[in-house]
């Protein structure tokens, strides 16, 4: 089971579990450096090894060259000559027995690696332990100003913390971003270097023919599966940029509550003992459904052992100014408690979420969401498609590059914009001087992309993601099969042309290179989309593409008819014992077939 992906919006909340998670990306980072400190180390070992071994051939060589038999008489036989010259021949074995470039395909890279991205993801975490040291330190002071300070002092504390805060919560939004990057990148940025010294070792060193030959069909796919990992890292990079750039850029407002919790949050309880009153740091997290609030201490207090206190909410009141020094205070009454519990919020906005959560009396604020311009599944939207289709089939289908291109996005816009104008709605010449290939295409994918619920919906988005996770080809296919005919009509038409069109384009792919696996990159996150964009969905990418490679390739059968059930196939069993990940050795092993896709042939209707 690999680690669960760490949200850009966890980084707001800074909470007990993100903190357990990023140290499980921290100790495999570090299990990461160890690895390739010693496969650099061992690597060394054996290019020595080799140079030391092609030297004393040499060696042995040159003296074997340098030995000259004499003769007696005054002539030699051919049988003579030929012996005599062995040696000098023998000279030439010494030429084959070196690893060229050995330091360049191993060496280098995994150095390479070490430094730019396991070096640059410790500098990363530096900062945000720097960052997070200042902004907690600077957090304990505040809350122990006294609200009777005057108001320009305690606006001064409050800019200064909200500061600090955006420095922290920036630095690890970037540690955040990176360590999971780095994680990704070392699947392709250590096997490859890894595979092409091997494949060096075996040429340069001219092992046996039968050998090298049950080494290329593994080599090939390895290789093959190492580019699609790459083209996937690098659709999903683009998009975990953006996301994260977004994500800094709003701070305030990128609060993501885990496990359907309301309200979560650092909250500083008041809490009495014999000597006196004492504040202590918890990490809450309020379940309106249930009125559950549970209280996790962060800090232990001297002498005591505290544990997870779980409550349930009767009521919540804003505690005036006046009846206490500190700020941003309220009270909750519980069943389990006789008394009100104080807490006090981090900010005034805090205090307002919290009370807002509870249903307390402090008023709802709430943000104006400014709703983006979305696209219709109606008539005008089936026409568009079909005279996009129309166009790409008719001049493009051999066109390198169709749908990875990227049209003027000025061309784009002008198009969309005439096709839907109310006014005069499709009214669009496709065969004009202005109109090309990349421009049909790209308005296609933004037509496709801005509908107000993506193509595959949001309900079977999961069901479609569970279903291409599976190891099982035959039970991925009859998943998506049965799962194509629970969507709406509407849908499943548009998708049924829409895959038909992507079956004759993959069928010229020795023409215009786009593959099924190209056209899964281009059309997963075209027609899929989760209903709520964390880095959990970004990392969904892939399988997303999957299931837009099944839809492909298993056009024919999928889109004949609905499946002869009408339920879901049966989830293949687990697994007796555990997939064992199999290390790079020397194997003979079936090639693996890929068929090739022939364009469909349907009566016109």
């Amino acid at each position: 089971m690999g680690h669960p992906p760490l949200e850009f919006s966890d980084c707001y909340s800074d909470s007990p579990d993100f903190r357990e998670r990023l140290k499980c990306y921290e100790n495999e980072l570090e299990k990461t450096n160890k690895f390739l400190k010693d496969v650099i180390k061992d690597g060394n070992n054996v290019i020595n090894a080799i140079k030391e071994y092609s030297l004393g051939v040499q060696k042995f060589s040159q003296t074997l060259q340098s030995f000259q038999f004499d003769f007696i008489g005054d002539t030699l036989t051919d049988d003579e000559m030929n012996i005599g010259e062995s040696t000098a021949a023998l000279n030439l074995i010494g030429l084959v027995l070196s690893v060229q470039n050995a330091c360049d395909l191993l060496i280098k890279p995994l150095e390479k690696f070490r430094k730019e991205q396991i070096g640059f993801t410790k500098e990363r975490r530096k900062k945000f332990e720097k960052e997070s040291e200042k902004y907690y330190s600077q957090l304990d002071k505040h809350m122990n100003l006294s609200s009777k300070k005057k108001e320009t002092q305690l606006h001064e504390a409050d800019e200064l913390l909200d500061k600090e805060h955006q420095a922290f919560y920036e630095s690890s939004v970037e540690y955040v971003y990176q360590i999971q990057q780095v994680q990704d990148r070392k699947k392709f940025d250590v096997v490859e270097p890894v595979l092409a010294f091997l494949q060096s070792i075996l040429t340069l060193n001219n092992l046996t023919v039968e050998m090298t030959q049950d080494f290329l069909p593994y080599k090939q796919e390895l290789q093959l599966s190492l580019q699609n990992t790459r083209n996937h890292f690098e659709s999903t990079r683009e998009e975990m940029e953006e996301l994260m750039k977004r994500m800094k850029g709003s701070a305030q407002i990128c609060i993501r509550h885990s496990q359907q919790a309301t309200m979560e949050g650092y909250l500083y309880v008041q809490e009495k003992w014999a000597l006196g009153v004492s504040w202590i740091k918890y990490y809450c997290k309020y379940f309106k459904d249930n009125k559950q609030f549970i209280m996790m201490p962060v800090e232990q207090k001297t002498g005591t052992k505290q544990t997870t206190a779980h409550l349930t909410l009767k009521s919540c009141v804003r505690r005036k100014t006046d009846s206490t020094d500190k700020r941003f205070c309220f009270d909750i009454e519980t069943n389990e408690r006789c008394s009100p519990v104080l807490l006090q919020a981090i900010s005034e906005v805090n205090r307002k979420q919290w009370m807002e959560a509870m249903d307390g009396k402090e008023p709802i604020y709430h943000s104006p969401i400014q709703k983006q311009a979305e696209m219709d599944l109606n008539d005008i939207g089936f026409k568009f498609v079909r005279k996009c289709i129309n166009f790409v089939e008719t001049k493009g289908l051999t066109q390198e590059g169709v749908y990875r291109t990227v049209g003027s996005n000025i061309q784009v816009q002008k198009l969309l914009n005439a096709f839907f104008d109310p006014k005069c709605p499709a009214d669009v010449d496709f065969n004009s001087t202005d109109m090309d290939i990349k421009t049909i295409t790209s308005a296609l994918k933004f037509y496709l992309r801005s509908l107000s619920e993506p193509l595959m919906t949001y309900s079977l988005h999961g069901e479609l993601i569970l279903a291409a996770k599976s190891e099982n080809l035959d039970y991925r296919l009859g998943a998506v099969h049965s799962l194509v005919y629970k969507l709406p009509e509407r849908n499943r038409e548009m998708l049924e042309l829409l895959i038909k069109h992507l079956v004759s384009v993959c069928s010229h792919s020795s023409e215009n290179l786009m593959t099924v696996s190209n056209m899964g990159v281009i059309f997963g996150p075209t027609l899929m989309r989760a209903e709520e964009e964390t880095v959990a969905a970004m990392l969904d990418i892939k399988f997303q593409n999957i299931v837009m490679e099944i839809l492909i390739e298993g056009y024919s059968k999928i889109f004949k008819g609905p499946p002869e059930e009408t339920i879901l196939p049966p989830i293949p069993p687990p697994r007796v014992t555990p997939r064992r990940r199999q290390p790079i050795t020397i194997s003979k092993r079936p090639p693996r077939l890929y068929p090739s896709l022939q364009p469909p042939v349907f009566e016109r209707k």
